[in-house]
């Protein structure tokens, strides 16, 4: 059997692959330090974290609802056609907030609104790319989605941090715009590997498998996943506030990162056949045992291995969330698709941020870890019933 950096190379040597998914990659890592670049810059500015705040939580709502809408003009005319419009918007929102022309929440709303999910388009590029024969590569792509997504989510809020530390606040949402703009447009010129258009009819008539139950559980998914993160930032941090030490905080996540690249490389480079949904119902069943002792534990070391090893089922899950996504709707709405499941999770952490506060207020981070304990429960009681309900006109690619 090949090494596992020998099944990422061969991928990346596909044609025309490296050339979408590398921008793509600089302008995710401009998305991940935007939201966080607009708590430095609000706060500077206002002088409270409130405002930051309410600010980005607009920023996070109009992304999740304009998501999927970006997503339709992108199915229906095509990227090279809507990307450099929506970035044209995004440097234009982002001009807005940075010189203050307008509210800061008006100018949050429209940044949120004007970013485009360049992750669901790179995704939906592999998909294209990769049909066929070639269709059994499609987890190992989204495995290096996935890492990609991971490494953003490390580097980008953490650069952020430096340049606000530094005096800066600005600096960061400049260059995570400059990012977001310059990777979108650089995958808009890759032309040869863009998906196919779609017809308005043929287009009116396949979003009618947006509501098919096995794209509706995939969504159903994401959200649980979004609450499972959002619980866990507040009360991972609460934890260690609690014990007087809110340092600890920084190692804690750590742990789970470091496992959560180690978890998807893994999967991508090894995956084994069999059925997807069951894969996908172990990695539930696996995060939830993981997760049920950490309402019970109390030292910090004990944590951090519990939150190590749900580190390796996440991004499994996000994996099999892309391929089964992509198995249970046509081709000619994937754009559409992809963004309503990352949407979906966007919302879920918003929301479960909100309720996790509050129980954490009135229980202790205890609590807090009892929500992400049942949010991982759910998850498995979606996939198993997926098992029941599988048919075949429900079937996954392999």
């Amino acid at each position: 059997m090949p090494s596992a950096s020998a099944n990422y190379r061969t991928l990346l040597r596909t044609s025309g692959a490296a050339a979408f998914f590398l921008p793509a990659a600089v302008g995710r890592l401009g998305i991940a330090m935007t939201g966080i670049g607009i708590v430095w810059l609000v706060h500077a500015r206002t002088g409270s974290y409130a405002a930051a705040g309410l600010v980005t939580g607009g920023f996070a709502v109009a992304d999740a609802v304009a998501g999927p809408q970006l997503g339709r003009l992108v199915d229906r005319f095509g990227q090279a056609q809507v990307l450099p419009w929506a970035l044209g918007a995004h440097a234009g929102a982002v001009a807005l907030l940075l010189v203050g022309a307008v509210p800061d929440l008006v100018a949050g709303v429209l940044v949120g609104a004007t970013l485009p999910q360049l992750g669901a388009l790179s995704a939906a590029r592999w998909s294209a790319l990769l049909s066929g024969e070639q269709a059994a590569a499609l987890p190992t792509a989204f495995a290096l989605e996935a890492l990609a997504n991971g490494v953003s989510y490390m580097a980008g809020p953490a650069l952020v941090s430096v340049i606000g530390a530094a005096g800066r606040p600005g600096a960061g949402v400049l260059l995570g715009a400059a990012l977001v703009v310059g990777g979108g447009l650089a995958l808009a010129t890759q032309y040869r590997t863009t998906p196919p258009l779609t017809g308005r009819t043929e287009l009116k008539h396949a979003g009618r498998a947006l509501l098919r139950p096995a794209f509706l559980r995939q969504v159903a998914l994401g959200l649980t996943l979004g609450v499972f993160f959002g619980a866990m930032q507040v009360s991972v941090t609460a934890y260690a506030v609690g014990r007087g030490t809110p340092d600890a905080a920084a190692p804690l996540y750590f742990a789970s990162n470091c496992t959560n690249l180690v978890g998807g490389w893994a999967y991508g480079a090894w995956r084994h056949g069999g059925s997807l949904r069951r894969h996908q119902a172990a990695a539930t069943a696996g995060l939830a045992l993981a997760s049920l002792p950490l309402p019970l534990l109390d030292a910090p070391l004990a944590i951090g291995a519990t939150l190590a090893l749900t580190g390796l089922a996440v991004p499994v899950l996000l994996i099999l969330g892309s391929v089964l996504t992509e198995a249970s709707v046509p081709r000619t709405v994937l754009t559409q698709a992809f963004t309503w499941g990352n949407s979906a999770s966007s919302a879920g952490i918003a929301t479960a941020a909100a309720v996790a506060g509050q129980v954490v207020d009135t229980g202790g981070a205890r609590s807090g870890f009892g929500m992400v304990a049942g949010a991982a429960v759910v998850m498995t009681v979606l996939t198993l019933g997926g098992l029941r309900n599988s048919s075949a006109a429900e079937s996954e690619r392999p």
